[in-house]
């Protein structure tokens, strides 16, 4: 994703030259809902509700995740609605369901996973947030922190990976099974994280600079402890 291009540090804004190249995209995507809008009204938005699903995640996936590299927390349901509201454009306002929007929350982990991945790579470390304030754990990854200590993403996608796997979708759904099919690759891309960063941690100062850790699954082999 060129949103993460350069982008190493958590809750800052992103550089200019991010801004400038994602701003044809943001046209291109305004224009796509602007075409559709006027169709999606009244009834209309739950007649092609299976229609227009995909380009919502695809959207909400992407909002989700620049959200959280800029601010270090997790963007409310309320606030996309929002967000995709104003997309509509003269057509309309373009309705955003909950499943929309949980959908496109499982789909940003894989983002995440590959942010965290490559910034380890990088930098050595996790990139983490520090919290300065006491609001509500909801707006902050449902993380319990206090005010001055720091959070990572790794703590963040564990939180993630907890409420996501206790959601109650039910069955039979073309939710549930979306769901279904997108819990296993969210429960991969924590687990690739944690690998990782297992990895740095024994042996990360014998890791030579720009090493890209080695994701496929192999036999287990012992870890050598250095003396």
């Amino acid at each position: 994703m060129a949103l993460c291009l350069g982008i190493r540090k958590l809750a800052q804004p992103l550089p200019a030259h991010v801004n400038k190249n994602n701003a044809q995209y943001y046209d291109i995507i305004k224009d796509r809902y602007n075409t559709v809008s006027a169709d999606l009204q009244g009834l209309n938005a739950w007649r092609y509700a299976r229609n227009i699903t995909g380009g919502n995640q695809e959207y909400m996936e992407a909002a989700i995740f620049q959200h959280y590299l800029t601010t270090g927390t997790l963007l409310t349901y309320e606030e996309s609605v929002e967000q995709l509201r104003t997309l509509g454009g003269e057509g309309g306002p373009v309705q955003l369901t909950v499943e929309d929007y949980l959908l496109g929350v499982f789909d940003m982990t894989g983002e995440l996973m590959r942010f965290s991945i490559t910034t380890m790579a990088t930098d050595g470390k996790l990139p983490s947030v520090e919290s300065n304030d006491d609001t509500a754990s909801a707006d902050k990854m449902d993380v319990d922190t206090q005010p001055g200590t720091r959070r990572d993403v790794l703590t963040d996608l564990r939180a993630l990976r907890s409420e996501l796997e206790g959601l109650n979708v039910g069955f039979g759904s073309s939710f549930a099974r979306d769901v279904d099919k997108k819990m296993d690759v969210m429960q991969t891309s924590v687990e690739k994280v944690e690998k990782v960063l297992y990895g740095l941690v024994i042996r990360g100062r014998e890791r030579p600079k720009g090493w890209m850790p080695d994701l496929d699954s192999g036999p287990r082999r012992d870890v050598e402890v250095d003396a």
